[in-house]
């Protein structure tokens, strides 16, 4: 959830903190703060509720000298949004400063002692017990701050990824994650540290992920030193280069990062099946399928685990899998799963999907599936992310960066890959024959076209947005493939626009939500050709009966829907196993446009964060 950025080197540290931080505002955006170590030592930190650039106004008034710093960008868990629980949190002498993404469980406890020990908490935050339990650690055992964040870090239950300074010490950072990302970027005699990769961009694409449980000193000469967190002993570096550019992570001439990434999906699904399949050996190759190809061929049962906008895309897959691999698919809430004992064997194969690949839920289901012997899978977006090494084996959707919080690309490349994943398990199982995996090869190799052909509907789909701008609920209907598309257009707008809405199967509208349905609902429907199509007209005739406003997705050529909806949004003919790719564009262009229209912050909706790294 939260964002932090460090750095130790020869330069000020300050703007790089800054920039680096306006980078990583999706991550939360309630409050922001900065500590420096100036050059003659002096510990000095500037917060703020509100944006960073809040916090950075505020500095600005003050001295920002300083080589040495650390910085951070909120999403509230313990504490509201106001100056005082904003990040960095210093001991009761001022001379420790510490940054911290997660959650610590036993705060309480450990906040009990120390206040029976004479400490003073300002805040409300958990974070805050780090900074005094080292100063304590550091008063009573006389050691270091390397081995007293160390110590302290034992005695901590929960999820973290922290940094540490002090104007004791003015010529090291020190660095500790459990279950929080945490990535070191190495540039010439300097070091800096971020919760991912695009604050580091601008300096430098050499990187190093420290794993769970283990601990980094960062050294003012550039070196840097990592141990364990339990016995102290020394561990090797491995160094990864990142995967994307500057360019990526900007705008590129689009008011809102949401709007790019609506406009970027043809390319990222080209991107995510570029190399996978060949259209001449019609054939799918996806390494981590090979690699357990007999694994693949002989499981019965396949569980796929994810949250929120993946969960949508686990539900298509679900479809996927059974339909053409012929393999029973279990789809599972993360958060839900983790705290169950669900029946897994070594015969299962468990799917985790996560565009960040740190999703917590997620990540704590995927290491459940593995205590209990199940090949594990993982599809996430992020390059060298937890899930990624966590997982036996996977693929990446290389959808590239995606900073909007409602996720958009990170969807559709998911999807496209779960396609590829269920042909090539099929073509192994021999349950597809070659004229229909020919369709689907042919089909996905201009897919991408077709969604530039969606995207030239934008501005229409602006005027319906802007008859439904002041709408208090919505209702979407789908079925079949298109049923978990229903579900992930109502979250789209949910998240941006602040509008409820649900998403339905058409035919449950009847077993309940019909009720709701008058002259001022707006029912959007998803009727590409499929299988469901009959049954769909008439779902929507029962809307307009009732005098439902209806927005209808339709194929070309479509005239039945036509003609009973009040706005009609057409897409290209697909296979209907496709569709889903299709038919979510124009419910993200709507949320899109209904939320500009509202005045919503789309790229950082209230309450929300990109990653959730926290339970």
């Amino acid at each position: 959830m939260c964002g932090i950025v460090g750095y130790i080197g020869k330069k000020q540290a300050f703007p790089i903190i800054v920039n680096g931080l306006k980078r990583l505002e999706y991550r939360g955006y309630d409050s922001a703060g900065v500590a420096l170590l100036d050059s003659s030592n002096n510990l000095n930190v500037y917060k703020k509720q509100g944006k960073v650039e809040e916090m950075e106004k505020f500095a600005l008034k003050h001295s920002t000298d300083g080589c040495i710093g650390i910085g951070h960008t909120r999403w509230a868990t313990h504490g509201e949004a106001n100056d005082v629980n904003a990040h960095p949190h210093i001991n009761t002498n001022g001379d420790i400063a510490i940054i911290h993404n997660g959650i610590i469980e036993n705060y309480v406890s450990l906040k009990t002692a120390l206040i029976e020990r004479g400490y003073v908490f300002r805040s409300q935050t958990d974070t805050e017990v780090i900074a005094h339990l080292i100063d304590d650690i550091q008063k009573n055992a006389k050691v270091d701050l390397a081995e007293a964040v160390r110590l302290a870090l034992n005695e901590v239950v929960g999820a973290y990824a922290i940094v540490v300074i002090s104007k004791n010490e003015p010529d090291k950072l020190i660095v500790a994650k459990m279950s929080s990302p945490m990535v070191i970027g190495f540039g010439e005699d300097e070091l800096y540290v971020a919760s991912d990769g695009s604050p580091l961009i601008e300096h430098t694409k050499k990187v190093s992920y420290i794993e769970d449980g283990q601990m980094a000193i960062l050294h003012l000469n550039g070196n840097m030193e990592v141990k364990n967190l339990t016995d102290n002993l020394p561990r090797n570096l491995y160094f990864e280069e990142l995967s994307f550019t500057l360019e990526e992570i900007e705008k590129g001439g689009f008011e809102h990062f949401m709007m790019k990434e609506i406009h970027e999906q043809p390319q990222a699904i080209y991107n995510s099946i570029r190399g996978r399949m060949g259209l001449e050996q019609m054939k799918i190759s996806l390494g981590g399928i090979n690699q357990f190809e007999g694994s693949f061929r002989n499981t019965e049962r396949i569980v796929i685990v994810a949250c929120g906008t993946s969960w949508h895309s686990a539900l298509i897959g679900k479809y996927l899998f059974e339909e053409f691999a012929r393999i029973n698919v279990d789809v599972e809430y993360a958060s839900e799963f983790r705290y169950r004992n669900p029946k897994l064997s070594e015969k299962d194969i468990v799917i985790a999907i996560s565009q960040s690949g740190e999703t917590a839920d997620t990540k704590a289901a995927l290491e459940l599936a593995k205590q209990k012997g199940a090949l594990t899978y993982g599809i996430c977006n992020v390059v060298g992310s937890s899930i990624a090494r966590l997982s036996d084996a996977g693929s990446y959707t290389h959808a590239g960066p995606e900073i909007g919080v409602a996720s958009t690309k990170a969807f559709t490349t998911q999807v496209s890959l779960l396609v590829l994943m269920a042909l090539q398990i099929a073509d192994i199982k021999g349950t597809i024959s070659t004229s229909l995996m020919n369709e689907f090869l042919n089909e996905l190799d201009i897919l991408p076209k077709k969604i530039e052909k969606i995207l030239e509907s934008d501005k229409y789909i602006e005027k319906i947005a802007k008859v439904f701008q002041h709408s208090t609920n919505f209702l979407y209907l789908g079925r079949g493939y298109n049923f978990p598309v229903a579900l992930e257009g109502a979250l789209k707008l949910k998240e941006i626009s602040y509008i409820h809405a649900e998403g339905y199967p058409a035919a449950e509208m009847k077993h309940g939500p019909i009720a709701l349905i008058d002259e001022n609902m707006p029912v959007v429907v998803l009727a590409p050709h499929s299988t469901y199509y009959d049954k769909l007209l008439s779902n929507v005739e029962e809307v307009k009966t009732r005098k439902g406003r209806i927005i209808a997705v339709v194929t070309e050529g479509d005239e039945l829907v036509k003609n009973l909806a009040e706005y009609v949004i057409k897409i290209p003919n697909t296979i209907e196993a496709l569709s889903p790719i299709l038919t979510v564009i124009p419910l993200q262009l709507l949320a899109y446009h209904i939320a500009v229209l509202r005045g919503c912050n789309v790229d950082q909706p209230r309450n929300l964060a990109k990653s959730v790294t926290v339970e």
